[in-house]
């Protein structure tokens, strides 16, 4: 072997012992950085230190009376049988919303309390279903407050499950505006959630209006 090939052989031998020299796990040259600017990250990271507020917190809480950009307010209804006779919702549904809610119904819904709500859904007509779900054209259901029926949803009840992660608060009263709609046409009570208020003629009452309207001559005085 000639002196230059062992010097350069001598050379990457030394080289390759000093780069596999222990440094206690601390390496003062990273080496190449394919992206910096995410091994650097520009902006502050999360639970880090931010001298941009007061409390020199990065993570922030929610603006006070504010909710977050697709999140609903809470519903706030607690595991208690006494408030969900009395629970309900301002919300009111259209014929679209009538019909998601069925849509969603047989979904979810449907597999026990069957698609025409009469509790014989395919689990249960099938043998493999010990116990009868509700039939919602039953004296026991038929006149069942609102909140009871959301409640079931959110909670469960006996051997249903809770549906309150497969569901929002929305498509529950959906559901809810779903069955009430139509119980309210087979014996139930009066649909309370539609978002139609009675029609009037308004341009005849108005019309009415001026016909009965006192006439007011000379001195404030009626003719």
């Amino acid at each position: 072997m000639s002196k230059t090939k062992s010097i350069i052989v001598a050379s990457l031998m030394i080289g390759l012992g000093v780069a596999s020299c222990n440094s206690g796990n601390m390496r003062r040259n990273p080496g190449k950085i394919y992206a910096p600017d995410m091994t650097y990250s520009v902006a502050y990271d999360a639970y880090t230190s931010n001298p941009n507020f007061a409390d020199s917190q990065t993570s922030r809480l929610p603006v006070e009376g504010t909710v977050a950009r697709g999140h609903q307010l809470p519903d706030h209804l607690m595991n208690d049988s006494n408030a969900f006779k009395t629970f309900t919702t301002s919300m009111r549904f259209g014929e679209t919303e009538l019909k998601e809610g069925g849509r969603l119904f047989n979904i979810y819904c449907a597999i026990c309390h069957g698609p025409n709500l009469d509790g014989q859904g395919p689990l249960y007509s099938s043998g493999k279903f010990a116990a009868m779900p509700a039939n919602f054209k039953d004296g026991k259901y038929l006149h069942m407050p609102v909140g009871q029926v959301y409640a079931a949803m959110k909670f469960g009840k006996n051997m249903m499950g809770s549906y309150a992660s497969q569901l929002d608060m929305k498509q529950r009263w959906q559901i809810v505006a779903y069955i009430k709609k139509f119980q309210s046409a087979n014996g139930g009570d009066a649909f309370t959630l539609g978002s139609e208020a009675p029609k009037t003629d308004s341009a005849k009452t108005t019309a009415q209006a001026k016909v009965e309207e006192p006439r007011v001559g000379n001195g404030g005085k009626k003719s």
